[in-house]
């Protein structure tokens, strides 16, 4: 088995932490309590509450994989419903709420120091071509250390995303396109949940499909071809590449040691998910 590089290890482990935010029930339930019912309502309003009152436009560029009229369906209505401070407040308790119960039986100290080296890695994000790890960090920085917990990890989260899109635009891929092609490598299986999530149609789906069948990238079932799987790895290694600079700031030494006191929190944390989930994040173990 090929090792994990730092930065995809690192994502696995930041990733349960920032997650609880929109998968986990008390998260839930505190966007519903802020007058946001139904997931997707809460989803919208809780990520995009950083950029402000926003518009569908730049959503669609910066979620890149959703069908633009999910969007449009989401926003500007929800605006009408929460204010984004309110949606930011919300998102904050509810995941504070989450992740409390996910590490309280853990040393309070180990996940203190946590919170302190996944800051550490998170002031040090690029966010020149980043809108939502820029718009993340340009947050005033809490001063609760499950709070900054979180905090850090939603800006590592979001930095990484942005670069991932970036990969994504290299190989030419659009956003229903980059669903067809990671559905593929899993041999078409996974369509009948990430299409509805993402809010594509049959015929939108089909014809993405069509497209990469024209590029090469996907066989007369729907599978993956060599080419789309070389380009799987190509995403992936510029992903990390664009991922790198926080670990490398913070050194290989801090590094291993946020990643050891991370483990116990993300495996807690990620059972508080919910199973499947949008995001396709597996259950820790």
């Amino acid at each position: 088995m090929t090792a994990l590089s730092t930065e995809r290890r690192m994502w696995s482990l930041y990733e349960p932490v920032h997650a609880v935010t929109y998968f986990a029930e008390d998260a839930l339930a505190t966007f519903e309590q802020a007058g946001l019912r139904g997931f997707w309502r809460g989803y919208f309003a809780g990520r995009t509450a950083p950029l402000g009152a926003v518009n569908p436009g730049p959503v669609i560029a910066a979620f890149y994989g959703f069908a633009p009229r999910m969007v449009t369906r989401a926003l500007p209505d929800v605006w009408t419903r929460i204010t984004p401070e309110a949606a930011l407040e919300a998102r904050v308790a509810g995941s504070r709420l989450t992740l409390e119960k996910a590490v309280a039986d853990l040393d309070a100290k180990d996940v203190a120091e946590a919170a302190e080296l996944l800051h550490a890695a998170a002031i040090e994000v690029e966010t020149y071509g980043r809108v939502m790890g820029a718009a993340n960090a340009a947050l005033p920085w809490p001063e609760d250390p499950l709070e900054v917990l979180w905090h850090a990890a939603t800006i590592l989260r979001e930095h990484r995303g942005d670069g991932h899109l970036a990969g994504l635009m290299v190989e030419r891929l659009d956003g229903c396109e980059s669903l067809v092609w990671r559905v593929s490598l899993r041999d078409g299986d996974g369509r009948d949940f990430y299409q509805p999530a993402r809010g594509w149609t049959d015929g939108e789906w089909d014809a993405a499909a069509a497209r990469l069948h024209h590029r090469g990238w996907v066989d007369g079932d729907g599978r993956a071809t060599e080419k789309a799987t070389t380009a799987y790895d190509t995403v992936e290694d510029l992903t990390d590449q664009l991922a790198a600079r926080p670990w490398e700031v913070l050194g290989a030494e801090a590094t291993e040691r946020c990643a050891q006191l991370l483990h116990p929190i993300a495996v807690r944390a990620s059972r508080l998910l919910r199973h499947p989930n949008p995001i396709g994040l597996p259950e820790l173990r």
